[in-house]
């Protein structure tokens, strides 16, 4: 694709819309860049731009400029479906994501990992797997660094490793991973697609342009992949839990242990007479889906040529990320955990049965259309009290009232949240935070919300502290 002395329209100004602008700009184009909001609103990354020398459209779309580009760059945070960009569509004006623009360029191999949940973790194990294995290895996409940027600067790995959203796999045309990953897909985005089957679409183009010499890492129990996978072309590894005897005899990846109380092991067969003993012993994995990511981030590695040695000494050294049941601190033997990356419903059940102990529950923020009715069985089962905040607080404890009763209350901001979840908790008791909901209504992003949990508990051990 030839930018040069092209009128390229980028569309959304964040880190991927400055990314896509930067790129196009050196590669010769001409370069226009447009955001509904104003550049007050826009703060550091309007400034950002001006330093880039294109013309900025902030405040307002004008379909002139949309009818009139050779090509527009939307990023991943513009529904593809507002008015101009369907004017420009009916104008002939072919319209790109900043990650299809970014794959065009780039010809070392993709692996490629999406899914509902687990995307950041799976995606950072997976190119510390390959580190490991002796491969330069450039991580982004949704993770945080922007493919464009890679893009820009080619020759640099031997293996590109990006964490792909749905927003961004809406707008993929020519895109193909040599390994495509995907975790799982459950309720989420609602508020952006019209309804379910339109998200679990747009999860299995993924693996839309890959033939048979790709390979496609699944989720082996999860039933809707099983629905938009079943017509690949590529070699299928499947990852799944022992017990699951519908799948364990086709699984590639099985994960198994003797009992609940003992690490599990992960063995894979990628070859008939070929088996690789992966073990957990040493690892920090909490909960059933995050030994599920170890085992799809496992098979990916190996399919690139990653080795046994690297994949298991990445394994022991993983320490977790941030907000994603992160342990806190403990006051007074209750326990404090950051869960704020779960920003949708299954994120928070997956969290919920990851602990024996009773939970005292935070919750809440901006509804992104999912189905709070399915904690109603995991609000019963682990629940001590429930604490909701935000936009959303309201509409949880109407669906969730017939398993809280009189368990649920409400708090105006964290520190009422957090101080009413310590009062209501008992010696050994849990305190997490997993709101099941976007942060947009208080906060900037959800590592911002999770940090002020943080700030919470801080300043809540420092009085605890002083009285001692």
């Amino acid at each position: 694709m030839d930018l040069n002395h092209k009128n390229i329209l980028i569309v959304g100004l964040g880190i991927s819309g400055i990314a896509a602008a930067r790129f196009a700009k050196k590669k010769g184009a001409f370069v226009t860049v447009t955001d509904m909001a104003g550049e007050k609103e826009l703060g550091v990354y309007a400034a950002m731009t001006h330093k880039l020398g294109v013309i900025m459209e902030l405040g307002k779309h004008d379909i002139e400029t949309f009818e009139r580009a050779d090509l527009i760059v939307l990023s991943p945070g513009v529904p593809h479906t507002i008015l101009p960009i369907k004017r420009a569509i009916a104008k002939g004006v072919p319209i790109v994501g900043e990650f299809e623009l970014a794959a065009r360029y780039i010809r070392e191999p993709v692996i490629a990992v999406s899914g509902t949940n687990g995307k950041t973790t799976t995606t950072t194990l997976l190119g510390s797997m390959l580190e490991n294995s002796g491969f330069k290895v450039f991580v982004g996409g949704n993770i945080g660094n922007p493919l464009i940027d890679y893009a820009g600067k080619r020759g640099t790995a031997d293996i590109v490793v990006a964490e792909v959203s749905s927003f961004q796999l809406d707008t993929m045309d020519t895109f193909r991973p040599r390994v495509g990953v995907l975790l799982n897909i459950t309720d989420d985005h609602l508020d952006r697609y019209p309804d379910f089957k339109s998200y679990a679409r747009s999860k299995g183009r993924l693996f839309e342009n890959q033939q048979q010499s790709d390979s496609a890492v699944l989720n082996g129990s999860d039933p809707i992949i099983s629905s938009v996978t079943k017509d690949l072309h590529a070699r299928k590894l499947l990852f799944c839990h022992q017990e699951n005897s519908r799948v364990k005899d086709r699984a590639t990846a099985l994960i198994s242990r003797e009992d609940p109380s003992t690490p599990a092991n992960i063995t894979i067969r990628m070859k008939e007479h070929q088996k690789t003993s992966l073990h957990l012993s040493g690892t920090n994995f909490p909960g059933r889906h995050n030994l599920e990511n170890a085992a799809a981030a496992s098979l990916a590695a190996l399919a690139v040529g990653g080795t046994p040695e690297g994949v298991q000494s990445a394994l022991n050294d993983f320490k977790g990320l941030p907000h994603r049941i992160e342990y806190i601190a403990t006051i007074n033997h209750v326990r404090f955990f950051d869960d704020s990356k779960a920003t949708n419903v299954d994120a928070v059940i997956r969290a919920l049965e990851t602990f024996g102990e009773p939970i005292i529950l935070i919750m809440g923020g901006r509804d992104k259309g999912g189905d709070f009715r399915k904690l109603l069985e995991p609000i019963r089962q682990h629940i001590k009290k429930l604490i909701l905040m935000g936009e959303a607080k309201d509409k949880i404890k109407s669906v969730l009232e017939e398993a809280c009763r009189e368990r649920a209350q409400t708090a105006s901001t964290m520190e009422n949240a957090v101080i009413s979840a310590y009062h209501a908790a008992s010696p050994g008791d849990i305190v997490l935070l997993s709101p099941a909901c976007s942060s947009f209504d208080m906060y900037s992003s959800y590592a911002e919300r999770g940090e002020d949990f943080r700030r919470v508990i801080g300043n809540l051990k420092e009085v605890k502290r002083k009285k001692a």
